[in-house]
């Protein structure tokens, strides 16, 4: 029996300080161009935590909003609020950014990050309050050091300033003295990565309705490395995120591959659980701090407030076959091979036909396709167009071409088969997987009957091959009962055809 998806989880993280002082689009012009105009103006376009609670995309990420109805807001979206908006969801929640460092701080297991006193004494309540963190997590945040000690630390000692409305409280020490693995813009980056990825497993946990003692393995598919000079990205993320969960009895390792980890992930996962190896799997990820403000050049240049201004992360619980959650069926699994060719038609015809043509379905029989689902009021300024809707029209081409689908119809295809973007530019993050707890709820629910995630990959940007890849999946509803019944009949049969076996034979003794 496959694997089934017993529930999954959303947060974001609002971090307008580390847009400044950490993207790389804003680190890599404070050295190109110190006097930059740009940078100048960056304080000026950031929008407070009130504004991207209100934002309609942001609302959609943790489960506030569904995507159809996000469809139905007049685009664009930057200059509207979302009214009576929550910062926590039904799949998670976006969390401050003065919260987010004591969880930071939390994550550290060796001492590397420091907080002003005054900054703990200020918001380390505000921080224990919040239901997902639980005691263990919260005796975890140290009390403090002095200001002076910190402006030492990144004055004199190469530290990455930790920032709050502008202004140091506090920093991530190097963890070495010469390696460039260690150092603290990598243990910056990694942390935040980290505990983005802990809060998105506590949340997974919560929202799957398990106890955190059932999760038997963790895949970590985020894009960042974890090492030192000897291995530098040999890992583990998963299982570092998943000790600071208290996922007691998990074990775990990272899955890389650009963009495309997620589906990679999830597939292994599915894998792992159908085939007895664990019970339950949790793929998680963490948030990416170089993708922040990537696109806030275009941004301010067209009047828009930097709007890459949080770090994203999910998690995805997958378990034994219960008999009622949706399925990934692994029988149906999409993939860009070494010989498939960088031509948009053969990437799509591996990603989504083959897999098609096996369990001879057309591409209409796919309810809802879930491709890269970055969001086009942050792509759209900076030239990338509408992501998402440019992959529906390449599949609906293919689907004209292949004769399941009239050229008149093409327009209603993008509609009824394809999602309004709405994820964070956070590299692997929009890559298929912010519509797996929709697609869980739409399908329990009878809206559709089954769905494809598609994740996508640029492996050319590690410069070790010109390729790009691909995989996907199909999640659809629970066929436990309709298994169990085939079983039944064919049972039955057998022992009919035993019995008149039978019955023949002794009438041919008789006979004799």
């Amino acid at each position: 029996m496959n694997s089934v998806i017993k529930g999954a989880s959303y947060v974001l993280v609002h971090t307008p300080d580390m847009v400044l002082y950490n993207g790389t689009t804003q680190t890599t012009e404070r050295i190109v161009n110190p006097d930059s105009e740009y940078l100048k103006e960056v304080p000026n376009n950031l929008r407070s935590f009130k504004e991207a609670v209100e934002y309609w995309p942001n609302q959609t990420y943790i489960g506030n909003v569904h995507p159809d109805e996000l469809a139905q807001v007049e685009f664009p979206w930057y200059d509207k609020n979302k009214e009576g908006a929550d910062r926590f969801g039904k799949y998670g929640e976006i969390m401050p950014q003065e919260e987010f460092l004591f969880l930071v701080q939390a994550s550290d297991m060796f001492e590397v990050v420091r907080l002003d006193k005054e900054f703990v004494a200020k918001y380390k309540d505000a921080f224990a309050a919040n239901p997902i963190i639980s005691d263990d997590i919260v005796e975890k945040v140290h009390e403090g050091v002095e200001l002076g000690e910190i402006e030492h630390f990144v004055n004199e000692e190469h530290a990455e300033g930790l920032y709050h409305d502008g202004k140091l409280v506090g920093c991530v020490k190097r963890a070495h003295d010469i390696d460039v693995n260690l150092s603290a813009h990598v243990m910056h980056e990694n942390l935040m990565s980290k505990a983005s990825s802990v809060l998105a497993l506590l949340y997974a946990v919560r929202n799957a309705g398990i106890d955190k003692a059932d999760v038997e393995y963790v895949i970590d598919c985020a894009e960042e490395a974890c090492g030192d000079m000897n291995q530098r990205g040999g890992g583990n993320f998963a299982k570092a995120a998943a000790e600071v969960a208290g996922l007691v009895s998990a074990t775990g390792s990272d899955a890389r591959g650009f963009c495309a980890a997620p589906a990679h992930a999830v597939i292994e996962a599915a894998a792992l659980v159908k085939s007895g190896a664990y019970k339950t799997v949790v793929v998680t990820s963490g948030g990416c701090t170089a993708k922040l403000g990537m696109n806030g050049k275009d941004h301010i240049k067209k009047g828009l407030p930097i709007l890459e201004d949080c770090l994203g992360g999910f998690a995805v619980v997958i378990s034994e076959n219960d008999g009622v959650n949706p399925e990934i069926d692994l029988n149906m699994l999409g993939r860009h091979s070494v010989g498939t060719g960088s031509a948009p038609q053969a990437v799509i015809g591996s990603l989504v036909t083959d897999s098609l043509d096996k369990a001879g379905m057309k591409i209409p029989d796919i309810d809802k396709y879930s491709p890269e689902m970055q969001n086009p009021d942050i792509t759209k300024p900076a030239g990338a167009g509408d992501v998402p809707l440019a992959n529906y029209k390449m599949i609906a081409a293919l689907a004209v071409k292949r004769g399941e689908l009239d050229k008149k119809e093409l327009a209603a295809f993008t509609k009824e088969h394809g999602l309004t973007g709405w994820a964070p530019t956070q590299g692997h993050i929009p890559s298929g997987v912010p519509y797996i707890g929709f697609a869980r709820e739409d399908i329990l629910d009878g809206k559709i009957r089954n769905a494809m995630i598609i994740g996508k990959g640029s492996l050319f940007l590690g410069r070790m091959t010109n390729l790009f890849d691909g995989v996907s999946f199909v999640i659809h509803g629970n066929t436990a009962e309709e298994e169990s019944a085939a079983a039944g009949v064919s049972e039955e049969e057998v022992k009919g055809l035993i019995a008149k076996a039978m019955k023949d034979f002794a009438a041919t003794l008789m006979a004799e």
